[in-house]
């Protein structure tokens, strides 16, 4: 009994010592480049079909670099690149307009944009959130 309980801590120890290197911070950002941090629909009353909606990706950079479009996912279908309305530096969050498609309830949203660095256009990492749609 007492050699079970021993190996169960030593389980738990182990999981918790895999579970914490997930949490250890990214590398640093290089001058002029951008990682996308998370996206989010700042919709309160849920989002409707066949409509658009602003969208927040939010990011963070080394400097200020152009971000001229954004490409989504709507589920498996896409990407749909869309022309960057604004970018906040301040907050970090770029905003696009995106339309709403009409056919299912439940997405999983994802997003990357393209930014300058060096003149040079480069695609940023992919962010992702489930989105509902009220039909």
């Amino acid at each position: 009994m007492k050699s079970r309980g021993i190996s169960l801590f030593m389980g738990l120890f182990i999981l918790l010592l895999v579970s914490s290197c997930a949490t250890v911070p990214k590398e640093s950002l290089g001058p002029g480049d951008l990682r996308l941090t998370g996206v989010e629909f700042p919709e309160f009353g849920g989002i409707r079909k066949n409509l658009k909606y602003l969208v927040n990706i939010k990011f963070e950079t080394d400097g200020r670099p152009e971000i001229p479009r954004a490409c989504i996912y709507w589920g498996t279908d896409g990407p749909y690149c869309l022309s960057v309305m604004d970018v906040n530096y301040g907050t970090q969050i770029a905003r696009i307009d995106v339309p709403i498609p009409p056919r299912e309830t439940i997405y999983r949203f994802r997003a990357f944009v393209y930014y300058v660095r060096d003149g040079k256009n480069v695609r940023s990492n992919m962010t992702e959130t489930t989105v509902t749609v009220i039909p």
